[in-house]
């Protein structure tokens, strides 16, 4: 898909400010259990601010990065804020996505950073809504590309030095009903030795394909609107019902990978 990630981060980011500055400093975040308004603000100046500084500094490693200290007050959280975001617009602005970059993917450009923070932004925006209590639309294209994203980059794929070991049950197809992309899903696991530091991993995984045509065979099926099943990827609340059926153990494994999250 040929999206304008940085129109949408700047809308998203915006979305996001204009719904958590309507909450209360204190409000409880219910999709982020433990966080207040003000927490979640501070996560999302922070990521901004760092990607915003790997970019502009060229920098080789994250270590060269030093943390900002967190606003003490409110006001000076929510101007920090808007410096970081700001701050990071320009400078995924001023440079071609196909710029080197350091990421922890091992898509080393520009261009995986202004995908990632537009569903970064995109997430938390939901979170503030959902702490405000005044949740809107999500942009049906943005949100599919966002579980083409979360399957394949944030749950999915091994490194190159690792084998995945696929589980011996029948995959998942997951589809969109308003804008017809399917994917299927394979369980499995990530096997293997970093060679950077000796580190053995062996931990659950996903192997994701595109499936145009939905006729890969699949031992069970998720189906709703992209932005809900963006949502349900993601451990948050869809706004309508996401039809689920099929083997019930193909789907209890595949909510089990769920709930861990992404690490």
């Amino acid at each position: 898909m040929h999206l304008d990630y940085l129109g949408h981060l700047e809308r998203e980011s915006a979305r996001f400010e204009a719904a958590l500055l309507t909450a209360p400093a204190d409000a409880a975040v219910p999709s982020c259990p433990g966080w207040t308004a003000s927490d979640l603000l501070w996560h999302l100046a922070e990521v901004q601010w760092f990607w915003g500084e790997i970019v502009r500094s060229g920098a080789k490693s994250p270590d060269e990065y030093a943390e900002p200290a967190r606003p003490a007050d409110r006001t000076a959280l929510e101007a920090f804020y808007r410096v970081a975001s700001g701050g990071l617009l320009a400078a995924l602005a001023a440079v071609d996505a196909d710029t080197p970059a350091w990421t922890w993917s091992e898509d080393q450009t520009v261009g995986f950073i202004r995908r990632r923070q537009a569903h970064e932004a995109l997430v938390h925006r939901v979170d503030a809504e959902l702490t405000a209590g005044s949740r809107t639309p999500m942009d049906p294209l943005l949100s599919t590309d966002g579980i083409d994203e979360v399957l394949k980059v944030m749950y999915g794929g091994c490194p190159a030095w690792s084998t995945f070991v696929p589980d011996p049950e029948r995959p998942l197809r997951i589809t969109t009903t308003d804008t017809g992309r399917s994917w299927l899903v394979t369980l499995g696991r990530f096997q293997g030795t970093r060679p950077s530091d000796g580190k053995p991993y062996d931990e659950p995984t996903l192997d994701v394909a595109d499936d145009p045509s939905g006729a890969l065979s699949a031992g069970a099926t998720w189906s709703g609107t992209a932005a809900d099943v963006d949502c349900a990827l993601w451990n948050r609340p869809a706004v309508h019902r996401i039809e689920r059926s099929g083997d019930d153990g193909v789907l209890d494994a595949f909510a089990a990978v769920l709930a861990e999250g992404v690490q």
